[in-house]
């Protein structure tokens, strides 16, 4: 099975794996920024070719049309810069290994700028 274009109108979302297993197999995402699904799909800028796929603040029926319009219409008109996104995806490290790499960085952070006491 494939698709395209992941629609995740979570109004909840702790975690949100789905938009991770989707954009590891060429998936877009299109979702509601909120929880973990704002802190992983990164928000497409075509000027600069950056993000992972489209995000709506606005968990309405608005908010969702406008996001999976400017998904369809960049999947149409502009299916280089699509196939770019799919690429970013599939590339994006979301191992345990990256994350405890940010966890030891933060821990570094606590230890040179310790709290007076």
């Amino acid at each position: 099975a494939a698709a395209d274009i992941l629609l995740m109108p979570s109004r909840f979302e702790p975690c949100g794996l789905n938009q991770l297993y989707a954009m590891s197999y060429g998936t877009v995402p299109v979702a509601h920024a909120t929880g973990g699904l704002k802190d992983t799909v990164i928000d497409f800028h075509p000027e600069t070719q950056t993000g992972t796929g489209w995000t709506f603040a606005f968990c309405d029926a608005a908010g969702l049309m406008h996001a999976t319009g400017l998904a369809l219409h960049t999947l149409r008109t502009y299916p280089e810069d699509f196939e770019k996104l799919q690429q970013r995806g599939m590339e994006r490290d979301s191992s345990w290994n990256g994350a405890a790499e940010q966890y030891e960085q933060i821990f570094e952070w606590a230890l040179v700028d310790q709290p007076f006491a």
